[in-house]
C-alpha cells in the first residue's frame, strides 16, 4: 500500500488481474470476460497470479470459463474479494488456491437467473435447464468448501422463496470454507 494524497492506493503488480465491473460482455461492450482472461494469464506466463475482485457478478458461462482457465493456471491462483463477489464472481473466486476477503467484504451466491420466451412447455423445460445450473454451480462451491450439495443448494435459494440467494460477510464465508 502506498498513501497518495488522503487516500490510500493499491499498486497491482504486474502478475495481477483485476476485475471490477460485471461478468462478461454488457449492453456497451464493457466487463470482464474468459477472453481478457486468458489473454492477462498468457502474460502471467507460468508465475504465481492474484486476482482482485469487486463484482456484482453478470454471466454464469463466462463466470465458469474464468474459473476454469483459473484452475487449469500452473502456479498458485490467490483471490481477494475487495468489495463483492456476488453471483458467478462468487464461482470465480472459487478458483483460488486461497481466498482472502477484506474487511467488510461481502459473498453472495444464488440460484442461476435467465430469461425464458415461449408456451408453456418452453417455461417448464427451462426449470429442468436451471437446474441443471444450480447443480453445476453447487459442485464448484461443495467442492471447495466440504459441504454437502443439499446444504449448498439450500444456500442457493436462500433463507426463503421471497428472497435470493445467500449474502455472506467475510467471516461467515471463511467459517463455511468459501
Amino acid at each position: 500500500l502506498s498513501l497518495v494524497g488522503s487516500e490510500m492506493c493499491i499498486r497491482d503488480s504486474p502478475n495481477t488481474v483485476s476485475i471490477y465491473g460485471v461478468i462478461g460482455e454488457d449492453y456497451w461492450n464493457e466487463g470482464f470476460t474468459a477472453k481478457r482472461m486468458a489473454g492477462a494469464l498468457r502474460s502471467v506466463g507460468k508465475n504465481a497470479v492474484t486476482v482482485n475482485i469487486n463484482s456484482p457478478g453478470g454471466d454464469m458461462f463466462e463466470g465458469l470459463a474464468i474459473y476454469n482457465l483459473l484452475r487449469e493456471h500452473p502456479a498458485k491462483v490467490t483471490v481477494k474479494v475487495m468489495g463483492v463477489a456476488a453471483s458467478a464472481a462468487s464461482v470465480i473466486a472459487m478458483a483460488g488456491d486461497d481466498v482472502l476477503m477484506g474487511t467488510g467484504s461481502v459473498m453472495m451466491i444464488h440460484n442461476a437467473w435467465g430469461l425464458v420466451i415461449g408456451n408453456r412447455h418452453d417455461f417448464a423445460d427451462a426449470a429442468s435447464v436451471f437446474e441443471t445450473f444450480d447443480q453445476s454451480m453447487a459442485s464448484i462451491y461443495a467442492a471447495r468448501t466440504g459441504l454437502a450439495d443439499a446444504e449448498i443448494l439450500a444456500m442457493l435459494d436462500g433463507p426463503s422463496r421471497a428472497s435470493d440467494g445467500t449474502y455472506m460477510t467475510a467471516r461467515e464465508a471463511i467459517e463455511k470454507g468459501f
